[in-house]
C-alpha cells in the first residue's frame, strides 16, 4: 500500500552558523512538515534560536540551505520569506490599540481599509479576542498581549509561524493555560508553527514533534513520547525530564516503585535494588525520593501523593527501602550523537 509523505514546510540542509571562532550551529539537517506544531528544544546556547533567526532571515547562514515549501530562501531578505515571527516581548506598539496593532502589517502592504478590517477581525476571532479592538496594550493582561502579537502574525497568513519563547514572560499558571490555548489556535488555523523553548514540559505538552538541540547540533528528533520514553543520547535522557543511570541502563523516576518491605513474590522481568533514602522533596502532587543505593550510585524515585501528606512522606528520610521496576522500562543510550536528520 502506498502512503503519501507529508509536505515539507521547512527543510534545512547542512545549516551552519559561526560567530568568529564560535560555531553556534554545527550542521543541522531537519524537515518540518506542513501543518505541524514543531518545537526546537534545548538549553541556552544550544543553537535553537540561531536556527530560528536564520529561517526568519535575521541571520545569514555560514553554510547550508533553507527551503520554505520547496523554495530556496537561504539568501532572501526577511520580507521576501513567507514567514512571520512572534517574540517573547510581543513588540506591540503601545500608542496603537489592538485593532491597529493587528492591522499594521496589512497597512504596510497597502491592503484596502475594508479588507484590512475584515482580516484583522478574523485574526482576533481566531485568538478569541473579539471585543478588545479598542484597548491599548497597557490595558491588557500578559496572556492577552501574547494573543494580540499572535493575531498580528497570523493576519498575513504566513506559510510558517516562528515563535521565539513567546510564553517566557508569563507566570506559571498563565503559561500553562497559554500552552493549551496556543496549541488549540494552531489546530484551528492549520499553519505550521515552529516553536523555540528551553522548557521541556512546554515542548512535550505542545508539540507534534520536537528536535532536541545541544552545542549547535540536533541530538534527537521525534514525537514527545519517542523522545521521552526512548531518548537517543545521554544528553537527551538527562535534559528531557529526569533519568536514573543504574549500571548500564537508564530508568525514569516515575517507573521506579519504592517500598519499605522487600517483595517476596517477584514478577518475571522485574528488577530490584536496595538503598537508603537520603532526601525527600515534597512537591504537592508528587514526592521525589533521593536514594543512595547499596551497590553505589544515587537514584531518584517519584511517587504520586494519592493519600499521603507532607508529614507522611518525610518519615522516609534515612529509612532503608527497596526499589523495583520492570525491564520493559529500561533503556540504553549513546553517549553522544552526530547531526540527526528527520523527515
Amino acid at each position: 500500500m502506498f502512503f503519501a509523505m507529508p509536505d515539507v514546510a521547512v527543510r534545512l540542509r547542512g545549516l551552519r552558523k559561526s560567530f568568529g571562532p564560535i560555531e553556534a550551529v554545527a550542521g543541522v539537517d531537519l524537515d518540518i512538515h506542513d501543518g505541524e506544531f514543531f518545537s526546537m528544544l534545548g538549553p541556552s546556547g544550544s543553537g535553537k534560536t540561531t536556527v530560528l533567526r536564520m529561517i526568519a532571515g535575521f541571520e545569514q547562514p555560514t553554510a547550508g540551505a533553507i527551503d520554505l515549501a520547496g523554495r530556496d530562501v537561504t539568501r532572501l531578505a526577511p520580507f521576501d520569506r513567507d514567514v512571520n515571527t512572534v517574540f517573547q516581548d510581543y513588540a506591540l506598539f503601545p500608542h496603537m490599540n489592538v485593532l491597529q496593532n493587528v492591522e499594521y502589517g496589512l497597512k504596510a502592504k497597502r491592503v484596502p481599509k475594508t479588507r484590512r478590517r475584515e482580516l484583522a477581525a478574523e485574526a482576533l476571532r481566531s485568538v478569541r479576542l473579539e471585543g478588545f479592538e479598542a484597548r491599548k496594550p497597557g490595558q491588557l493582561s500578559g496572556g492577552q498581549r501574547q494573543r494580540v502579537a499572535l493575531a498580528r502574525a497570523l493576519v498575513n497568513e504566513p506559510k510558517v509561524l516562528l515563535l521565539d519563547e513567546p510564553l517566557g514572560a508569563l507566570d506559571l499558571k498563565l503559561r500553562e493555560e497559554m500552552q493549551v490555548e496556543l496549541k488549540a489556535i494552531q489546530r484551528r488555523v492549520g499553519i505550521t508553527f515552529l516553536f523555540v523553548t528551553h522548557d521541556q514540559e512546554e515542548a512535550l505538552t505542545m508539540s507534534d514533534r520536537l528536535a532536541v538541540f545541544d552545542r549547535g547540533r540536533v541530538e534527537q528528533v521525534g514525537t514527545p513520547a519517542e523522545v521521552y520514553e526512548r531518548p537517543a543520547t545521554a544528553f537527551v535522557a538527562g535534559f528531557v525530564g529526569t533519568s536514573n543511570r543504574i549500571g548500564d541502563v537508564w530508568v525514569r523516576p516515575e517507573k521506579i516503585h519504592l517500598a519499605t518491605d522487600r517483595h517476596t513474590d517477584r514478577q518475571e522481568g522485574e528488577r530490584h535494588a536496595a538503598g537508603t533514602v537520603a532526601e525527600v522533596v515534597y512537591a504537592g502532587a508528587v514526592t521525589r525520593f533521593v536514594v543512595d543505593l547499596e551497590d553505589g550510585g544515587r537514584v531518584v524515585a517519584l511517587q504520586q501523593n494519592l493519600q499521603t501528606s507532607s508529614m507522611d512522606v518525610m518519615r522516609y528520610r534515612d529509612v532503608r527501602v527497596h526499589l523495583s521496576w520492570h525491564a520493559d522500562h529500561e533503556f540504553r543510550v549513546a553517549e553522544a550523537a552526530g547531526p540527526a536528520q528527520a523527515s
